[in-house]
């Protein structure tokens, strides 16, 4: 379990499936983070996010439909590897920790035996019974407002009426939220630490992205298990190594059937990309006990094309018979030639094997995609690396002239190669500029874009 480490009260919202909570989670926390669908028991993991009301915070967890409430009062032991089994008991241990409970009903369908029976079960619960607030959800007009009143039979107390898909109510859930937990008043909680790198953890399904997540972390955060597609949602998560902060997202399984398929495993796709938008590093998790495919191949280009850096995490190490990292590295970059510039990392996320280098790292990659090339440097780099190897023409008999190689921007770095109007630089130049510069400069994992310009005359401003 994930302890409340930042001192910010937990609240967790839990109730039946498809009552809205993933809805009212997003709506709180003011992101889409939490996966949305009318299909029953979409979330397995918990999401966590924070909640900012007035000048105060508190921790909000989205819990899984509760669907069994033997479980919920005990009478069920959970001895099962059976992902929607283990996604209730993730549910409970937030439950049992949260300092107030908000159980989710559903306006529109009205009151329902599953209700009911959730409600009777936590009613005779002490560990839950006196932190119960009931919120009546898709609560969208006057008429329904009234009709809400059928659900204190449930023995809850008054429900609070709203709607989390316009958000009509919600500011009066959050003073009634605040009336009854710790107050923590904090001006400048979102901004209180720099975020030192932004990763996502990416990979083709049951590669072991789950299983890397949680030894990352040290505990059980997320579902583990070997059926596809355990994880439809991407899960944000803070964690500090060597007393930087590292924001870690990690991402449902990326696969080519799962992206023009249909249903949950399509939508978690889709929001696999958005969280690698928000990343700066992708983390791409390979089997090693398993062929690498165009898939992964096609998985490495979404993230260059999107500027992202790259580190290549070999799962599984503990499976291979032959430990020799040099032949791995050689297969790898073999069927991934074009991000040899990304380094492999040997792990084992099972047996915790390498998993602190991987942290170490991701902080030298993010570095890497800050890095300030001045003017003046580059100019000496230039007239250097031309004396090594003279610039190589494209087309035509004349041999091109670099004029200047300049900085346009950093994280990612972008710069610019600027030749004569009628010249024309070969791309293996190109390359092999790109090459020396990160021998120099040290731009580990991260790709280097390099435009070609044709101008005799230096123009344009610097981009930061």
């Amino acid at each position: 379990m994930q302890k409340n480490t930042d001192n910010f009260p937990l609240v967790a919202i839990c109730g039946r499936t498809n009552v809205g909570k993933s809805t009212l989670f997003n709506r709180l926390t003011e992101k889409k983070q939490a996966l949305v669908s009318k299909i029953e028991g979409t979330t397995r993991d918990c999401n966590i996010g924070l909640v900012y009301w007035d000048r105060k915070v508190f921790r909000l967890v989205d819990t899984a439909g509760l669907i069994d409430a033997n479980i919920i009062s005990g009478r069920k032991k959970v001895a099962s590897e059976d992902i929607d089994v283990l996604a209730q008991q993730q549910a409970l241990d937030y439950l049992k920790q949260a300092q107030l409970l908000l159980f989710v009903v559903d306006g529109k369908a009205g009151l329902m035996p599953e209700d009911r029976e959730l409600a009777r079960v936590m009613r005779r619960q002490p560990r839950y019974a006196n932190k119960i607030l009931l919120v009546a959800n898709k609560i969208d007009s006057g008429k329904q407002r009234s009709e809400a009143a059928i659900f204190n039979r449930l023995g809850l107390g008054e429900p609070y009426s709203l709607s989390a898909q316009t958000g009509a109510g919600t500011g009066d859930l959050l003073d009634s939220i605040f009336e009854k937990i710790d107050t923590v008043i904090d001006d400048n909680a979102e901004d209180k630490k720099d975020i030192a790198a932004k990763i996502a953890i990416v990979g083709k399904p049951n590669v072991g992205k789950s299983s890397l997540l949680n030894s990352l972390l040290g505990y059980q955060r997320v579902i583990v298990s070997d059926k596809p597609h355990t994880t439809r949602e991407s899960q944000d998560i803070e964690l500090e190594h060597e007393g930087k902060l590292i924001h870690i997202i990690d991402t449902a399984g990326i696969s080519r059937h799962g992206h023009k398929g249909k249903g949950l495993e399509k939508e978690g796709i889709a929001l696999s990309l958005q969280s690698l938008q928000r990343a700066d590093i992708a983390l791409l998790v390979l089997d090693l006990s398993d062929v690498l495919t165009h898939q992964d191949a096609k998985m490495v280009e979404e993230i260059v094309d999107r500027g992202k850096s790259l580190i290549i995490v070999a799962n599984k190490w503990d499976t291979v018979e032959e430990k020799n990292p040099k032949h791995w590295k050689e297969i790898i970059y073999d069927k991934l030639p074009f991000a040899t510039w990304a380094p492999i990392i040997f792990i084992s996320a099972k047996t915790g094997a390498k998993i602190d280098k991987v942290l170490e790292v991701a902080l030298e990659v993010a570095e890497a995609r800050k890095v300030e090339i001045s003017e003046t440097q580059l100019k000496k780099f230039l007239s250097r690396v031309v004396k090594i190897h003279l610039p190589a023409k494209g087309k035509g008999l004349k041999a091109p002239h670099i004029y200047e190689i300049a900085q346009k921007r950093s994280n990612p770095p972008v710069l610019t190669i600027r030749i004569g109007s009628r010249d024309d630089l070969h791309f293996s130049y190109v390359r092999f500029l790109e090459n020396r510069l990160r021998e120099q400069y040290g731009y580990i994992g991260t790709p280097v874009r390099m435009h070609v310009i044709k101008n005799k005359k230096k123009h344009g401003v610097r981009e930061n």
